[in-house]
């Protein structure tokens, strides 16, 4: 994109006619500037108008591509929060709220162009020290975006103030909200939903080399199809073979290196993935207490309890990713993530088609359209009161930014 407005700068036609001078450009270079900004704007809005056409399970090497090279994931220099009608809010958090959005714009079928719309205010992110919190999960979606089961950010821009991360919306709202209606799920349900976050991890672990340090029902939303899709990356961290030390998670679902601060990697998934299985299938995590340091010292020592009448290969499954000795434990062993795969609890997952998105999954929302928002609660307005982000703010942290 940047190279297309660079040759459309750069461009001066001349008068053919016979002879004739050519008539001199009487625009500024700042008018041919503009003009070529708003064509790219103009053309990257035409593109949003169609994204939702154009969706398809890219392949692991696709989504590996470099974001400025995949139509899914880049830094938008020409997106507004003025292309976009805030229509509800989704959720919030201490610095950021979410919305639903509709693009604006007259082309045919852009009205049901709508997209979920991550708006960070930099003076919020900076006063909570969340920066380089914000800058890792800008980055690593950036890197995954185009994964079947990880929300899809489409782009990200920036304005004075604020930081906007564009992404897919999905209208099923949390499993978390499905799992407390329905107490807890069937096995076939179980492992459905099991199975499309182990494609998840594997990407993440050993294309990306990414912890994502936060996996929970809460983050994990259903789309207009049925099929799972991870959100909320900021505990995400590029770790690859290194050890972090950060303490950032739910306790509920805290791997016991995270409790020692002994270091840890991607093994805090697999950790994760073993509570999240429990859950499903007994519709609470193994390790509970009103108190959370009585949750540490059960994770901490590690012994798992089970109702008689899960499955002995759900036992075997749970009990191998809930290993406190991270060296034995499920998915961080020889073989990663095919080592899950292939356990007998999955024997009945077809893998490739299930990639492919060609797998019904067993909840699919009932929606009045792409807008419907029945599946989200009700947030409070936000607060008139802002602070500003004043030029002193602005000359120390804004080139921190310059990824979005």
């Amino acid at each position: 994109m940047a190279a297309k407005i660079h040759q459309m700068l750069h461009h001066h036609s001349s008068s053919k006619d016979s002879g004739a001078p050519s008539e001199p450009d009487s625009t500024s270079p700042f008018e041919r500037q503009d003009s070529a900004m708003d064509r790219a704007r103009e053309d990257e809005k035409r593109a949003l108008a169609q994204w939702e056409d154009k969706q398809r399970p890219m392949s692991p090497g696709e989504v590996h591509m470099d974001p400025e090279r995949k139509a899914v994931g880049h830094s938008s220099r020409t997106l507004r929060k003025q292309d976009f009608e805030l229509i509800k809010t989704l959720g919030t958090g201490t610095f950021a709220r979410v919305w639903l959005v509709r693009l604006l714009d007259d082309r045919k079928g852009a009205q049901d162009s709508v997209f979920a719309l991550k708006i960070l205010r930099k003076v919020d992110v900076i006063r909570l020290k969340q920066v380089e919190h914000v800058r890792n999960e800008r980055n690593v979606l950036a890197a995954v975006a185009g994964h079947p089961f990880i929300t899809t950010m489409v782009a990200s821009f920036q304005d004075h103030d604020s930081l906007y991360m564009l992404l897919d919306y999905c209208p099923g709202g949390e499993v978390f909200s499905y799992l407390r209606r329905a107490r807890r799920f069937n096995e076939p349900t179980s492992q459905f939903y099991a199975a499309e976050i182990v494609l998840i991890l594997e990407y993440l672990h050993e294309k990306e080399g990414v912890a994502y340090r936060d996996l929970k029902p809460e983050n994990i939303l259903i789309d207009a199809e049925g099929h799972l899709k991870l959100v909320d990356f900021g505990f995400a961290k590029k770790v690859e073979n290194r050890e972090t030390y950060t303490l950032c998670g739910t306790p509920e679902y805290l791997a016991p290196e995270v409790i020692r601060n002994t270091g840890h990697g991607t093994a805090v998934d697999w950790w994760a993935f073993g509570i999240l299985v429990y859950e499903f299938l007994v519709g609470q995590p193994p390790f509970w207490d009103q108190n959370p340091m009585k949750i540490y010292e059960q994770i901490v020592e590690g012994r798992l309890r089970f109702p008689s009448a899960m499955s002995s290969s759900a036992r075997d499954l749970i009990s191998g990713l809930c290993t406190v000795d991270t060296s034995k434990r499920l998915g961080n062993i020889q073989g990663g993530a095919q080592a899950v795969k292939s356990h007998p609890w999955f024997a009945n997952i077809d893998w490739d088609q299930l990639y492919q998105r060609k797998v019904q999954g067993p909840i699919v929302p009932h929606l009045r359209g792409p807008a419907d928002t029945r599946n989200f609660d009700e947030y409070e307005p936000e607060s008139g009161e802002r602070e500003a982000y004043g030029e002193e703010l602005r000359a120390k942290w804004e080139g921190f930014f310059d990824d979005f």
